[in-house]
C-alpha cells in the first residue's frame, strides 16, 4: 500500500491535471449550454447557476455535518468504555431535518415555473426590426431519418440540414418527425424539444446577434443518429430579407425525386428549395 503521503500527492496531482486540460475547454463551442447567445438559453443558464449553487451549498452543509459527527464521536482512549444512551427521538432535529428538504425543493421549484411560464410564448419584436421581417418568424421542424427538414410557410422556402434565422427575432419551430421520435436541440440558443411523429410540439428560440450555431438530435434513433446534426445561421435581419429573396429567386423547386430522396433514411447534405410542396 503506497504511504498516505503519496497517496494524497497523487490525488492532488490528478485534480491539478484535470483542470490544466480543462483550461483548453474555454471556446463556447466547447460549452454551448454555459455560453448562452439568446435570451431562452441565457434564462435557462441563470436557472441551472442558481440551482447549482444552491444544490452546493447543500452539500456543504451534509460534508460539514459529516465530517463534525465523525470527529466529535470518534472513538479515543479516554472514551472507550462509553455506551451511548436510549434515544426514542428528538422532536426538534426530526422536525428541522423534515423542514430543510421542503424548503429546498420549494426554492428549486418556485424560479424553474417561473421561468417555465416566461418562455412560454416570446417577447414582443422591436418596431424597427419588425419592418423587416414582421413580428416572428414560423418554421416547420420535421425530423427524418437522419436528417432535419425545415420549412419555411410564409416564405415558400425549404432547407435541410441548416436553418437560416433573423437574429433579434423571436423564432417559432413547430416540430414534428416522420420517422422515429427525436429531439431537436440548440445548445446556445436555448433548451431541447421532442419531435413525434402525429404531433405537433412547439418551441421558440431567439439569437442575440449574427452568428453560427451548432444544432442536433438529442434522441437516439438509429445508425445515423451521431450525423443528425444542423447549422443554425443568424443574420441581420436585413440579411435574412435578403437571403430570403435570392433563394426565392435561384433555387430550384422542391420535386417529387428530390422529396422522396429526403424522406428515404439515409445520409444527405445541405440543400435548398424554392418551394415547401412538390413540383
Amino acid at each position: 500500500m503506497k504511504p498516505k503521503g503519496r497517496r494524497v500527492g497523487g490525488l492532488i496531482a490528478l485534480i491539478g491535471f484535470t483542470v490544466l486540460a480543462l483550461t483548453g475547454c474555454d471556446s463556447p463551442k466547447y460549452w454551448p449550454v454555459l455560453s448562452p447567445q439568446g435570451p431562452v438559453a441565457r434564462s435557462e443558464y441563470y436557472l441551472i447557476i442558481y440551482s447549482f449553487i444552491l444544490m452546493l451549498l447543500v452539500v456543504l452543509a451534509v460534508f460539514i455535518l459529516f465530517f463534525w459527527v465523525i470527529i466529535k464521536y470518534r472513538a479515543r482512549p479516554d472514551n472507550a468504555d462509553y455506551v451511548p444512551p436510549e434515544i426514542e427521538g428528538n422532536a426538534k432535529l426530526e422536525t428541522l431535518w423534515t423542514v430543510i428538504p421542503i424548503l429546498v425543493v420549494i426554492a428549486l421549484a418556485i424560479p424553474t415555473v417561473a421561468v417555465t411560464y416566461k418562455l412560454v410564448y416570446p417577447p414582443k419584436v422591436e418596431a424597427a426590426t419588425a419592418k423587416v421581417v414582421g413580428k416572428s418568424i414560423t418554421i416547420d421542424v420535421i425530423s427524418e431519418q437522419w436528417k432535419w427538414v425545415f420549412k419555411y410557410p410564409a416564405q415558400n422556402i425549404e432547407t435541410v440540414n441548416y436553418v437560416d434565422i433573423p437574429a433579434g427575432v423571436p423564432v417559432n419551430f413547430q416540430l414534428t418527425s416522420s420517422g422515429p421520435m427525436n429531439t431537436f436541440w440548440v445548445p446556445a440558443l436555448g433548451g431541447m424539444e421532442f419531435t413525434m411523429p402525429h404531433m405537433d410540439l412547439r418551441l421558440w428560440l431567439e439569437a442575440d446577434h449574427p452568428g453560427s450555431y451548432l444544432g442536433r438530435g438529442a434522441q437516439y434513433n438509429g445508425r445515423g443518429f451521431a450525423h443528425m446534426t444542423f447549422t443554425v445561421n443568424a443574420l441581420s435581419p436585413t440579411d435574412f430579407e435578403n437571403w430570403v429573396k435570392s433563394v426565392q429567386q435561384t433555387a430550384p423547386k422542391l420535386t417529387k425525386q428530390a422529396e422522396a430522396q429526403i424522406n428515404q433514411p439515409g445520409l444527405i447534405g445541405k440543400l435548398t428549395f424554392s418551394s415547401t410542396t412538390p413540383q
